[in-house]
């Protein structure tokens, strides 16, 4: 029986890759360099510190491009609110999206199970698995599925026949 799952997954490495590109070029920008600024990230978060709002925007935008040049989908982190932290400087927890959450699991299982298509949808975990009896019900079930607008990205992954 015909089967793939749908996953959301980031890949850290690239992740690293873009912080250390954002890092290098902190130190050598003529307005940033010198300063507090820095990102760190430890398992799923990310850390981004600098003296004031404006050159905490200047590092996030800096970091939106450096992700896009490493295609990492920017609807994989979540952006918190900026807190003041130790010796006048800011901080911005950015938490990184690894896996589908409950709800959105069963958000898509329930407009899956709304459409008709023949095929079976089972939570595992953070996984999708979506199995049918035809093929071309599993490839209609990625269209809709890509149709929905999610904002979190989303993986076609361990397609069997």
């Amino acid at each position: 029986m015909p089967s793939f799952d749908v996953v959301s997954r980031t890949d850290l490495m690239e992740v690293d890759n873009a912080i250390n590109g954002v890092n290098r070029e902190i130190k050598q920008r003529f307005d940033l360099s010198g300063t507090k600024c820095n990102i760190e990230r430890v398992d799923n978060t990310l850390t981004v510190i600098a003296d004031d709002t404006m050159k905490l925007t200047q590092v996030e935008d800096l970091l939106r491009k450096y992700l896009a040049r490493r295609k990492v989908d920017i609807g994989a982190f979540e952006f918190k609110a900026t807190q003041n932290a130790t010796s006048e400087t800011v901080r911005r927890i950015i938490d990184i999206k690894q896996g589908i959450e409950p709800d959105l699991g069963r958000k898509i299982t329930k407009a899956i199970k709304g459409t008709k298509i023949k095929v079976q949808v089972s939570i595992q975990g953070t996984e999708l698995r979506v199995s049918g009896k035809k093929r071309d019900d599993l490839q209609e079930t990625i269209a809709f599925i890509k149709e929905m607008k999610i904002e979190q990205p989303l993986q076609y992954v361990n397609f069997r026949n």
